[in-house]
């Protein structure tokens, strides 16, 4: 998904089915580029993929669109599945039944919470955390309160940074940024490697591992390297369709 913001990759869940092939129906046929981010609160969420942002002018009121002639998505939640930060989620109305927008989504900030404010949270949502979720809640922070109440479908593996500049805008009326957030362009990758940062050491020589690593992959026998392909506290709640 690449923004006006900077780069960020997603990774959908399968044990959500609907949400995922909707997700996905909705990228190739390029739904998403081109909307904004129109919904944005900082510690807790930023909000898009309502089509009718994407030829909106400054004042209008944004968050009641969908695609026509598509249904809303059951509600698939599941307990494996949180609101933890980078979390990728279904926006919804009020509707009984808590059915998805076919088209809007939000990607979580949230904050972190104590293990008080997290038992709180499964006596407000009726679920039960595991000790891994409850230490994500504690360390990268979450919007708990939104588990067993709006879909999760798929999170953040790639672009922590551009989601927290994002949430980080300045905005205006209902909460949307003073200056637009784009989606310019969003696409279906098979696989994606994460990145992961190396530390460099330097032996008694002084020179870096790396260095040295580059200059053996330089005089090897191939005279290349081979990479491997790899591939609310906040109260608001996402809403979309009629709900504002």
């Amino acid at each position: 998904m690449k923004t006006t913001m900077g780069t960020m990759v997603l990774k959908l869940y399968n044990e959500t089915p609907l949400h995922r092939d909707n997700f996905i129906n909705n990228v190739k046929s390029k739904q998403y580029d081109s909307v904004l981010f129109h919904r944005v609160i900082k510690s807790f969420m930023i909000q898009g993929g309502d089509p009718t942002s994407k030829t909106a002018n400054s004042t209008a009121m944004l968050g009641s669109g969908d695609i026509p002639g598509v249904a809303r998505i059951p509600a698939e939640f599941n307990p494996a599945l949180t609101h933890k930060k980078g979390a990728l989620a279904a926006a919804r109305d009020g509707n009984p039944e808590k059915a998805s927008s076919n088209c809007q989504f939000y990607i979580v900030q949230g904050k972190t919470f104590t293990d008080a404010d997290i038992d709180r949270m499964q006596q407000y949502n009726g679920w039960k955390y595991t000790t891994e979720q409850r230490e994500a809640f504690k360390t990268i922070g979450g919007t708990p309160h939104l588990d067993n109440n709006y879909t999760v479908y798929g999170e953040l593996v790639s672009g922590m940074e551009v989601l927290d500049a994002i949430a980080g805008v300045k905005v205006g009326q209902a909460d949307r940024p003073a200056v637009d957030v784009r989606i310019l362009e969003t696409k279906l990758l098979k696989k994606f490697k994460v990145k992961k940062e190396k530390k460099k050491h330097k032996d008694d020589d002084g020179e870096d591992d790396d260095d040295k690593n580059e200059k053996h992959e330089k005089h090897s026998k191939k005279g290349e390297v081979k990479k491997e392909k790899s591939f609310p506290q906040q109260e608001n709640a996402p809403k979309a369709d009629t709900e504002k």
